[in-house]
């Protein structure tokens, strides 16, 4: 069978995609990878999979460059014929079933990973295109021959409330999954006077809680305490809520924070942390950046937010929650742990078993399976696990 992804750039395809691609390589099954021109176009390719840029601009608001990034797109599914196409985030979904409509693809999955912008922020331009986002999705997810894959329940209800997709037709896939082997924890024993290391990896938008976790480093600081802050990703240009260039040097040069950019090698950054922080009041999926410090036995720091309490599913038990926003809540949740080496320690382990149980990647990918036989064999039924909640 053959088998296209579609995604809004070519890095998202290669860091939470690759390994389900690997599967159905393996599985003898024709992979097309589709999205943007980018820097991960070679390594897709380098992995057996052919790669078909797309050029498209996921900030544009002009109709008639949309219409054209459309009719491309149909054009590309109407030559490569494929038996089911997966699409991921929210525009791609919208664009993806549309076209399938058009190319006659038999059979769609729709992944969106969180609500997005465009339902999540208060800001004009969001309010205004809810409802036209609203209409799109509505077209193109009233399909009989394709499912809604989401990753987490408060967005199952959340859409199925709206009457954006019936609950028949929604599966919950918690996240893209993590390698358990490649994360693990390190063997080095956390010393009771080794200095702290607190990492946030993310996208550098501000609803990850960017400038929050700045603040707690700040407030940290003032307490006289040597505790090392790092922040691991770049600036979204394509996001209106990205942090700027000129914060980040302005951040760096009062000491507060070293900022790595893009990191390549995230097992080895993980396994030279303590702590693994994300403050965010996005609405997340499931963050990778939290499944890949709960594998390497990290103590997690994020907020009661959709997708977040996913992973850190009780305070103090498997990791710590904070309120949005509440930089003082976070700095606070800290100091704790570099007062407390051993709750750090076992707030880790629980963490490592979460991820154990919950996300590896080869229980994501047997559910993405499961998924698209279901859609190429109706009378087979999805499992419970898949199944949203009540």
């Amino acid at each position: 069978m053959k088998f296209i992804f579609f995604a809004n750039t070519t890095w998202y395809l290669y860091n939470f995609r690759l390994s389900t691609v690997m599967r159905l390589l393996a599985d003898g099954h024709e992979v097309v990878m589709v999205s943007p021109p980018g820097k991960f176009g070679k390594r897709l390719v380098a992995h057996g999979c052919r790669w078909i840029p797309l050029t498209m601009d996921r900030a544009s608001l002009n109709p008639l460059r949309e219409l054209v990034t459309l009719s491309r797109l149909v054009g590309v599914l109407r030559r490569e014929r494929p038996d089911i196409v997966h699409s991921f985030t929210l525009k791609c979904a919208i664009y993806g079933s549309i076209a399938a409509r058009f190319a006659r693809v038999p059979a769609v999955v729709n992944a969106v990973s969180g609500m997005g912008y465009v339902f999540t922020s208060d800001a004009l331009k969001a309010r205004m295109l809810r409802p036209l986002v609203k209409s799109l999705l509505r077209l193109g997810l009233h399909n009989d021959r394709s499912i809604l894959v989401l990753q987490n329940h408060d967005d199952a209800i959340a859409f199925s409330q709206s009457g954006l997709a019936t609950p028949e037709k929604i599966r919950v896939i918690l996240g893209s999954g993590v390698n358990t082997f490649r994360f693990h924890p390190s063997n080095r024993t956390t010393h009771r006077y080794e200095r702290l290391r607190v990492l946030l990896a993310a996208r550098l938008l501000e609803e990850k809680g960017i400038r929050e976790f700045i603040e707690a480093a700040a407030i940290l600081r003032k307490q006289d305490r040597d505790i090392e802050f790092l922040l691991a990703g770049s600036p979204d240009p394509g996001n209106p809520h990205s942090i700027s260039r000129t914060e980040l040097r302005r951040w760096t040069e009062a000491g507060l924070v070293h900022c790595l950019g893009h990191v390549n090698d995230m097992p080895a950054l993980l396994g030279s942390v303590h702590v693994l922080v994300l403050p965010s009041y996005y609405r997340e999926g499931v963050p990778k950046s939290l499944i890949e410090g709960a594998a390497t036995g990290l103590a997690l720091i994020t907020t009661d937010r959709p997708g977040c309490r996913e992973v850190v599913t009780q305070h103090g038990v498997d990791g710590l929650r904070v309120k949005p926003r509440n930089a003082q809540a976070l700095a606070a949740c800290i100091a704790q742990l570099d007062d407390d080496r051993d709750w750090l320690a076992q707030l880790g382990e629980r963490a490592r078993e979460q991820a154990l149980k919950k996300f590896d990647e080869r229980l994501v990918i047997q559910q993405t399976l499961e998924v698209y036989a279901e859609l190429l064999h109706p009378d087979s039924a999805p499992t419970e696990a898949m199944r949203t909640a009540p």
